[in-house]
């Protein structure tokens, strides 16, 4: 949410910089995440200075430029080259001295350099309406009062705004802060307890007044329970057209687009008071009736986006007495909106219930400025107020008559909420204990009233518009919020109870891994659970029927509950990728989740994405593309940290890898790991490789707890190696050759290792050389060579028969 810093200035006459008050505005729960810079022009006219044209004549080298000199308060005159048809001597102009930043229409910047143009030094620029961003002229200069003095700053004689947004990260509770009456208010609570007393400005509207009873619209509710509150009038005699600066100023600085003078008030008190409103072309009002009701399921609305709709039975709607009208606090119609030929208006202020308006903005996949505060909750008491407001500024800016008085429907008025609060309680959930007159004046600064005042506590009513604050504990944490959590010491003494846990807990196994892979390079990555449901289609592993899905999504791509972590992770890739992070390795620790007819289930999972190269470019380094290996080397060393060594390997099932493999024990799979397809990485919009691996974490805590730590005393005897230079076919793999070695001999033979593998020239067709190291060793004696030459023949003597080896 966008907030000008010159318009809550309106409300409270604060002198602080932005900064300052963009610091207590987060210590009061309202995060400020950055300050922008609004500038009506570009530039704000810096550099830009009065001149005055002393001489102009020919150029004596172009026909169409002319050689002026000019006064701009310097010392003594500039010489100044210039194209313009209408420059002349005597006349006060708009000059960019040298230096001075410009910027064109799309907002690129260009700067007044000292150069000269065909062949005359020319020190500056005299400027044209669109070239100051003052307009969109360009048949010449502009031509300035005659009474101006010269040297003049720009910005002194031009209308210009110079503002300082807040982007202010709302959380979803703090509704009553969805304006800039609003944060004011909010402000004015966190000056008091800074001993700064300002006076809340509210805009008066003391002289709204019925001119005429000319125009009546009737208003009948029919829902009452989805509308509690509606209210509206008519202004009649009004004239369409653009709105003056200083309102365009204040949506520009948000944000906003001015459309034309009535949308624009109706848009302005939205953000100035919080309260939505409608403006209708009274005309286009069927039998001069408004029904506030729901329609039957299937109806046919085309909303201003041009999009054709179809209404459902819960979706509360504004109808004349033929048609509906408006989606009711959420969007307008395509034939109900005011136009340029629009002259007479019905204006509806409303408080709608916030349930039915999110259910119906979430149904349409639509979020308006509207819908986000009726879904919220607004103030249900300011909704005559407001139109009001907004009445009377539309008689301002755009003419017109109030023709009717005004209609407001509100049989069962919202009541406050009442409630107590114990100073013990308080004293309790705070830590510390608030003197109890601090307390008072904290909650009277939040206009929630005191009725009564006892040793034990107080007896407070909350207004109706904090529909966040409706518990004890709601109302202590305003109280801590606004007496500031940094005024809260931190005590001496430190309490904590010993857990027996086993070192099996998942929380610290991650560690242990997540600390491994850090120190390798790795960087750890926290996607959302929450994704998009056509990821499903890119694998034939998932299935949609097993999306879990949102009741309430906040977005079409954040609808499911995800079924793998690697789109998520690709996401992260690309992101980074897209921003020149070519060099990646990425792990991450989540669930995954998954819908089985009435049954939900979630899994954990480990993640790890590798890319691009294994290390940074350096002089002394070439390219090292990460590969399978690397990624392999890296699992294994997972694996084993956590004491699963004896894996079982075989190709991977996993239908998003083009080549891969997986790791299992006991028939537990605990990662399939491997290249991921072309056709998944091209949706994201990679082209780079990516290697991904998938660690079912629940069956990885399953087997590390099976582990036993096994330890013997260091031997006294050493080991000897031999080795062996095997010719075999190339389906054999070095598994095989380590199995049946292992069999060979139980005991003595501690190691098997291939160090080479040689494949080509002065080998036999479909033929491989594999160097094979063997370890031998007796930890009780020293072994004799007839123990080894025995040992070494027996292997020799399998791989022969069995594989069809051959000793090179």
């Amino acid at each position: 949410m966008k907030i000008s810093y010159n318009w809550l200035k309106q409300f409270l006459n604060i002198e602080w910089d932005a900064e300052k008050t963009g610091e207590l505005l987060t210590d009061l729960g309202l995060e400020i995440e950055g300050i922008e810079r609004y500038e009506s022009v570009k530039g704000g006219l810096e550099g830009i200075v009065v001149g005055e044209v002393l001489t102009c004549v020919q150029h004596p080298n172009a026909d169409r430029l002319k050689l002026t000199t000019v006064n701009i308060g310097a010392e003594a005159p500039v010489q100044i080259v210039c194209g313009a048809p209408n420059v002349a001597a005597g006349q006060k102009v708009p000059v960019a001295t040298v230096g001075t930043t410009l910027y064109t229409p799309e907002g690129e910047a260009w700067q007044i350099k000292k150069g000269k143009i065909r062949g005359e030094e020319s020190h500056g620029m005299i400027c044209a309406e669109d070239e100051l961003g003052l307009g969109e002229s360009h048949d010449g200069i502009m031509v300035l009062d005659a009474d101006l003095k010269v040297g003049t700053p720009a910005a002194a004689i031009f209308d210009i705004e110079n503002d300082q947004v807040f982007e202010i990260g709302l959380t979803p509770n703090r509704a009553d802060a969805m304006s800039h009456y609003g944060v004011a208010r909010d402000l004015k609570a966190g000056l008091l307890q800074k001993e700064v007393q300002l006076e809340l400005i509210t805009p008066s509207v003391s002289s709204f007044h019925v001119d005429a009873r000319a125009l009546r619209v009737e208003v009948d509710v029919q829902d009452h329970d989805r509308a509690p509150r509606y209210c509206g009038l008519t202004i009649s005699g009004l004239k369409v057209a653009p709105s003056p600066e200083w309102l365009q100023h204040r949506l520009k600085s948000i944000g906003l687009s001015p459309i034309n003078n009535v949308v624009d008030a109706t848009n302005y008190v939205l953000h100035e008071l919080g309260q939505p409103l409608h403006a209708f072309d009274a005309h286009k009002i069927s039998g001069n009736k408004i029904e506030v009701k729901t329609c039957k399921a299937g109806t046919k609305f085309t909303t201003l986006d041009e999009v054709v709709r179809e209404l459902h039975e819960d979706d509360l709607m504004i109808c004349d007495a033929d048609k509906p009208m408006c989606i009711a606090g959420v969007f307008g119609g395509i034939d109900s909106g005011v136009t340029e030929h629009t002259t007479n208006i019905f204006l509806e202020s409303a408080y709608f219930d916030p349930v039915s308006i999110r259910k119906t903005a979430k149904r349409h996949g639509l979020n308006t400025d509207a819908s986000f505060r009726f879904e919220r909750g607004i103030d249900p008491n300011i909704t005559e107020y407001a139109l009001k407001r907004a009445a009377l500024l539309i008689k301002e800016i755009a003419g017109g008559e109030i023709t009717s008085d005004i209609i407001d429907a509100y049989p069962k008025k919202i009541k406050d909420f009442e409630v107590r609060l114990s100073f013990d309680n308080a004293k309790k959930l705070i830590g510390e204990e608030i003197p109890k007159e601090t307390i008072k004046s904290i909650l009277t600064s939040l206009e929630i009233k005191v009725n009564n005042v006892t040793e034990a506590g107080l007896g407070l009513t909350v207004p109706a518009y904090r529909n966040d604050v409706q518990r004890e504990a709601d109302i202590i944490e305003e109280i801590l919020r606004v007496y500031g959590y940094n005024n809260i010491k931190t005590t001496e003494k430190l309490n904590a109870s010993i857990s027996n846990s086993s070192r099996f807990e998942d929380y610290k196994l991650q560690n242990i891994i997540g600390n491994q892979l850090v120190s390798q390079g790795f960087y750890e990555i926290m996607a959302n659970s929450l994704t998009s449901p056509k990821y499903v289609e890119l694998s034939e592993g998932l299935n949609t029927d097993h999306n879990v899905k949102m009741l309430n999504p906040l977005s079409n791509d954040l609808e499911v509950m995800r079924q793998s972590l690697l789109f998520s992770g690709l996401e992260a890739v690309a992101h980074n990728i897209n921003r020149r992070r070519t060099d990646l390795k990425l792990f991450e620790f989540g669930k995954t989740y998954h819908q089985y007819d009435d049954n939900r289930e979630e899994h954990k999972h480990l993640s790890i994405f590798v890319t691009g190269n294994k290390s940074e470019e350096r002089w002394n380094s070439p390219e090292n593309p990460s590969d399978f290996f690397y990624l392999k080397g890296t699992i294994e060393a997972v694996l084993q940290r956590l004491g699963l060594t004896r894996l079982k390997s075989a190709p991977t099932k996993e239908s998003m890898l083009s080549e891969g493999m997986s790791f299992s024990i006991r028939k537990k799979n605990l990662v399939d790991f491997g290249l991921v397809k072309k056709s998944v990485l091209k949706h994201f919009g990679i082209s780079q490789n990516v290697l991904f691996a998938d660690f079912n974490w629940d069956n990885v805590l399953e087997m590390a707890q099976h582990n036993k730590i096994k330890f013997n005393d260091i031997p006294k005897y050493p080991e000897v190696r031999r080795d062996f230079a095997l010719l075999l076919d190339k389906n054999v793999t070095f598994e095989d050759i380590h199995t049946i070695a292992k069999k060979t001999e139980k005991q003595l033979l501690k190691n098997v290792n291939l160090f080479d593998v040689y494949e080509g020239k002065n080998l036999p067709a479909g033929k491989k050389s594999y160097a094979v190291s063997f370890t031998l060793q007796d930890e009780l004696k020293t072994l004799t060579d007839k123990q080894i030459d025995k040992i070494m023949n027996k292997l020799q003597s399998n791989f022969e028969n069995k594989l069809g080896a051959e000793l090179r």
